[in-house]
């Protein structure tokens, strides 16, 4: 029958395909009773060792500079050492020396130039001091050696630099560095009279300079001091006593004492001071 032939070519086929099959490989035992599988976990973890370690590469970290650098750059990130915050690269703030800063007013710029030969040579080779002048914050520097902590040179370069930035000669400003006992002293002429105002300030300035500078001239030699008149400003240098001598004569013409009044104070104390000697 067809059905018949049709069981028997079946059964053909399959013993056909046992025969094919016979290659497969065997079965897996049961694991025994308890047994556990091994974790997925741990089979990956041995899997991992088994290849080779990569060690771990150390990178610089890299940023670019904002506005303050160039644009594409790159800047390296190092760490720091045992420096502590805010500490630079120079020397440390306990071996710095003591400084001292003289502003220069714009109208000094060009006379300081032209002499400055002449201030940073005593102030170094005299006074041992170290000196440079600041572009810009526009004063000059001064600075005691490492290892000094006597602060007297200190305060007469100091004395001498600004005694020549008020407008002094460089040979006048010398004598602070020379000889003590030698001062400084500023005042204005509304310091003396607050009432002045306009002409009169032209007045009064023109009283204590003098016919082509004879006042002032005058003021120098009796009382041994150096006068200054920068614009509404008196500048005085000398001795204390010297000063406070020159300070009265200058005071009284600024308050309109006539001048041969001043000039008969100024005889009469040179007649004293001679006969002292």
């Amino acid at each position: 029958d067809i059905y018949s032939k049709m069981a028997g070519s079946s059964s053909m086929d399959v013993d056909l395909l046992m025969e094919e099959c016979d290659d497969m490989p065997d079965l897996v035992d049961m694991l025994p009773e308890g047994g556990k599988l091994p974790s997925l976990i741990d089979q990956n973890a041995e899997g991992e060792k088994a290849k080779d370690p990569e060690e771990f590469v150390s990178v610089n970290r890299k940023r670019k500079r904002g506005k303050e650098g160039k644009e594409g750059e790159d800047v390296e990130m190092e760490e720091g050492g045992n420096k502590k915050k805010g500490e630079k690269g120079g020397r440390p703030e306990s071996e710095k020396g003591e400084k001292r800063k003289i502003a220069v007013p714009p109208h000094r710029y060009a006379p300081l130039k032209e002499k400055w030969v002449q201030i940073f040579t005593p102030c170094v080779k005299q006074l041992g001091l170290q000196i440079r002048y600041n572009m810009k914050a526009r004063n000059v520097e001064l600075r005691l050696p490492r290892g000094e902590t006597d602060t007297t040179k200190l305060q007469k370069g100091a004395d001498f630099v600004k005694a020549i930035v008020l407008g002094f000669e460089v040979d006048d400003a010398l004598a602070l560095v020379r000889l003590d006992h030698l001062f400084l002293e500023s005042f204005e002429v509304a310091d003396v009279k607050f009432s002045l105002k306009g002409e009169h300030v032209g007045r009064a300035i023109g009283r204590i300079a003098g016919k082509d500078g004879r006042t002032k001239l005058l003021i120098e030699n009796v009382t041994k001091t150096r006068v200054v008149v920068a614009d509404t400003k008196i500048h005085l240098l000398g001795s204390y006593q010297n000063i406070r001598v020159a300070r009265h004569a200058i005071c009284s013409l600024i308050l309109g004492s006539p001048p041969s009044k001043v000039y008969g104070n100024l005889r009469n104390l040179a007649n004293r001071s001679c006969e002292r000697m």
